[in-house]
């Protein structure tokens, strides 16, 4: 790293979970001059793509992939780092059973590749997965478990020693987001003739079940002056669907959200009530011996 470089670490699952989720975030501080750098735990190689959208590529790994460069590059990110695991697929599937699916790897084996990164890296801030994955992922919540442990590691030259040497990150955030927005989703689903139960590309998300989960949220970050770059980025993930989605529902929800993300400060432990609108405020900007 070099020294006084400002450094932010997303660990994240598939491709899209960028864009998607804290891009917004991930374009404001690389605009700022924030070296962000991106850990992917899989190519996203599983679930459907529209008809000829594989033409010249050899799976769906690879089209999944060539989409999260084309948005890295939107959102201005330093570089992507890929684990190499398997999408799982959601709770149940049998794909969940493939021997290469990041939710089969031992958790200590993904926690050891993440904190090699992190030392490499050097970053103040890593952000991740709240605990439940945001919409209880398996594979969002194996890559926040991992990035947790690996988080706490870096730092300890004994756990998971390899070629780079310690480091100990600041700061650790969970990207979140106001329940009551899921509570009103699943109010207004049904009056558009939805399932809440069966939300989502797939139908595979099952809104009730996350209508009591929630989290505090201690940072908001207002993505506003890079808006356009998260649209951006989330029109490369052209299989996937995209934000601006035809579905009353989710143009609601997006006009609801606004341009802010939300984070739970993990570490250090926040004080009640405490808010933040910069992941950075407080962090040491040198380099470690």
């Amino acid at each position: 790293m070099i020294k006084d470089q400002l450094t932010l670490l997303a660990v994240l699952a598939h491709p899209d979970d960028e864009s998607f989720g804290m891009g917004g975030t991930l374009a404001y501080y690389a605009r700022r001059g924030v070296a962000v750098h991106l850990i992917c735990a899989t190519r996203g190689e599983v679930g459907e793509v529209p008809a000829g959208m594989l033409e010249g590529y050899q799976s769906i790994g690879d089209l999944r992939e060539h989409e999260l460069r084309c948005a890295a590059s939107q959102l201005g990110l330093t570089k992507v780092h890929f684990l190499g695991y398997r999408d799982s697929g959601m709770a149940g599937s049998p794909e969940n059973n493939h021997p290469d699916a990041l939710v089969a790897a031992p958790i200590d084996e993904v926690a050891a590749r993440v904190t090699q990164l992190i030392r490499q890296i050097q970053p103040q801030v890593v952000l991740t997965f709240d605990p439940n994955g945001g919409y209880r992922h398996p594979d969002h919540i194996a890559i926040h478990q991992a990035a947790v442990k690996a988080f706490f590691a870096a730092g300890d030259p004994s756990t998971y020693p390899g070629e780079e040497a310690a480091y100990n990150p600041q700061r650790l955030y969970y990207h979140t987001f106001p329940h009551h927005w899921v509570r009103l989703a699943v109010r207004l689903m049904p009056l558009f003739g939805k399932d809440p139960r069966q939300f989502g590309k797939n139908g595979d998300i099952n809104l009730l079940t996350l209508v009591n989960q929630d989290f505090p949220i201690h940072a908001r970050i207002n993505y506003r002056t890079v808006a356009n770059s998260k649209l951006a980025a989330s029109a490369c993930h052209a299989s996937q669907g995209s934000m601006t989605s035809s579905s009353p529902v989710m143009r609601v929800a997006s006009r609801l959200a606004g341009t802010s993300d939300s984070f739970m400060r993990a570490f250090p432990p926040a004080h009640t009530g405490e808010k933040e609108h910069d992941l950075f405020v407080g962090v040491n900007h040198s380099a470690q011996d």
